[in-house]
């Protein structure tokens, strides 16, 4: 608890110097221009309480209370306009500065009236930078010290806050110390300082209700080097944690002998405890939206699932997860399925929304586009399985397609256990099954990892590639042809372009995206329109109308076969990825 409590200590100085501070640091300049020479040691002081209460207590009472997650935040954003507000008003600012000192003057005795140098207004002030300070750093902190809300409240974790608060304290002070000295030289332009700052603060919370910050540091996050990445990512790559978690990773021995005692009848091992959801953005097919908890879920049996809408060894997992929850939910068994994105367009709600109604998903489905929940579990697979007894412990995971019995079996052992009664039969599905002849690997077709192309590596950028080669592909190899703007995942066509693939499957998969409303793709195999007899459920007439970024079903074959694929897109449509069935 030591070291925890040292480690919230220098996140919390390191969070005071991120984009994080931004919505504080004009109150924070502002006050070393302004007030007695305590001012800025109240502000840092009532800053660091208030925070401290504002993650722990509050967190408790919203979840509580069954209010809004975001309610934090909006009260936060209400204060930052007020404060920028009362800068930016002169009137207004001395109207609240005079109250704030009236109940300062409240809180300390008589005898030291006048003495305590502004401390106890700045601590006023500091009180209600907290709240604003907490959506910044408070959810990190939250998790950490909370995992849910549900759990019972000790002092470490009102310790662990409160040093994340010191922590960040400390920085603005020493910022605010600064700011007096060297606004001191400008004291005849204050007036106009603080105006500008209270300005700022406006600009800030309006970004804020757009959204723009959280925005703003997702890129951050995402562009910048690891070591400068948010020191609270160490908390789940510690020694201790890595231990943990290891049970969960896909080793394949430990999911075959779990899969062996589901089978047997017999009792699962206990893997480890299941994490919480991390860092997930939208829930669906919940009351109203509202989140998820494991802590919540005790007393039934999860099975968490990962998956995301273009993968097709996903898909074709769907038709079982969706007969398990239709036979068992009603004795006790919940799913949940975080859907964390391979390609960028798998992150908007409304993609994951559509994907949901196609595929008849009933259970709750949450957004993990931050791979929060995926790192929590120490992923590494789609779809991954992850079954979960009634007490909250990992019993079982399985990784990929196969194993529907065995992990019903599971399922039944584990409500079984749990006391439920009366489970009747097994369920019968009938759903498409993956080739079990050696096929063509899955093929990405953007620079990150494209591979098996006969021009060699793909680079990022324009290019044109010309006519396809002359002598025939190799198996499982692809060649781009015309002009092409590669990306990082997909590949956007132009005027003429043509990619061209030999493969070895039955089925064969493309995921495309268009950015207007709809995208013809001519389909060739083996240099003539696919037939009507062999042609995917997307195809007609042997073109594609590529009218939202999704999977799209090519070529179905009566066996495995080979064959030469040649698509030729319209300009403007993205490909990604190939996969075989």
């Amino acid at each position: 608890m030591v070291l925890l409590i040292a480690f919230a200590f220098l996140a919390g100085a390191a969070t005071a110097v991120s984009p994080c501070v931004l919505p504080v640091l004009p109150v924070v300049l502002s006050a070393g221009v302004t007030g007695g020479r305590r001012r800025p040691l109240g502000v840092a002081t009532g800053l660091a309480l208030s925070f401290t209460f504002a993650t722990v207590a509050l967190v408790y009472v919203i979840d509580a209370l069954g209010l809004p997650t975001d309610l934090l935040r909006t009260v936060s954003i209400v204060l930052l306009i007020g404060f920028g507000v009362s800068l930016l008003v002169p009137p207004i600012g001395d109207r609240l500065e005079a109250r704030l000192s009236r109940i300062g003057a409240r809180l300390v005795p008589r005898a030291q009236r006048g003495r305590d140098g502004g401390f106890w207004s700045g601590m006023l002030v500091g009180g209600g930078l907290g709240f604003v300070y907490a959506p910044c750093a408070g959810p990190i902190l939250a998790g950490v010290i909370t995992v849910s809300a549900s759990q019972s409240f000790t002092a470490g974790r009102l310790a662990v806050a409160l040093a994340y608060g010191v922590g960040s304290a400390v920085v603005l002070y020493a910022l605010m110390l600064g700011g007096r000295k060297l606004t001191g030289r400008l004291a005849r332009r204050t007036m106009g300082f603080q105006m500008a700052m209270g300005a700022l603060m406006v600009v800030i919370a309006i970004a804020m209700l757009g959204n723009y910050d959280t925005r703003f540091e997702t890129a951050i996050a995402s562009d910048l080097p690891s070591f400068l990445v948010d020191p609270s990512e160490g908390l789940e790559t510690s020694h201790t944690a890595r231990a943990e978690l290891a049970a969960l990773r896909g080793h394949r021995a430990r999911q075959a002998g779990g899969l062996h005692q589901a089978d047997a009848g017999l009792n699962l091992p206990v893997l480890g405890t299941a994490p919480e959801f991390k860092d997930t953005q939208r829930w669906f097919n919940t009351p109203g939206g509202e989140r998820l908890t494991m802590a919540g879920l005790r007393g039934h049996v999860v099975l968490v699932d990962f998956w995301t809408y273009t993968c097709i060894n996903c898909i074709r997992t769907l038709p079982y997860l969706n007969a398990w929850y239709a036979k068992y939910h009603s004795k006790g068994f919940e799913i949940v399925g975080v859907h964390t994105p391979e390609f960028p367009f798998e992150r908007s709600a409304a993609n994951v929304s559509a994907a949901i109604a196609q595929n008849g998903i009933r259970y709750p489905v949450v957004q993990d586009n931050d791979y929060g929940t995926w790192n929590a579990y120490n992923n590494e697979y789609w779809p991954a399985e992850y079954f979960i007894d009634a007490r909250g412990r990992i019993r079982l995971a399985d990784f990929g397609e196969g194993n529907y019995g065995a992990k019903e079996r599971a399922i039944r052992s584990l409500l079984e256990e749990a006391g439920a009664k009366g489970l009747g039969g097994a369920t019968r599905v009938h759903a498409l099954q993956p080739s079990n002849a050696e096929v063509t690997p899955e093929s990405y077709l953007g620079a990150e990892r494209g591979e098996r192309f006969a021009s060699g590596p793909l680079l990022p950028g324009v290019h044109d590639f010309g006519v396809l080669p002359k002598q025939p592909l190799g198996l499982s190899e692809l060649a781009y042809a015309g002009p092409w703007k590669v990306g990082a995942w997909g590949t956007e066509a132009g005027s003429g372009s043509r990619l061209e693939l030999e493969f070895r499957a039955r089925r064969v998969y493309l995921v495309m995206g268009s950015p207007s409303q709809a995208g013809e793709v001519r389909v060739l195999l083996d240099g003539h329109p696919v037939p009507r007899s062999l042609s995917g459920v997307d195809v007609r007439e042997g073109t594609v109308t590529v009218r939202s970024d999704r999977l799209y079903r090519l070529v179905e074959l009566p066996g495995v076969q080979t064959h030469t694929l040649t698509i030729e897109p319209a300009p403007g449509v993205s490909v990604y990825d190939f996969t075989f069935g």
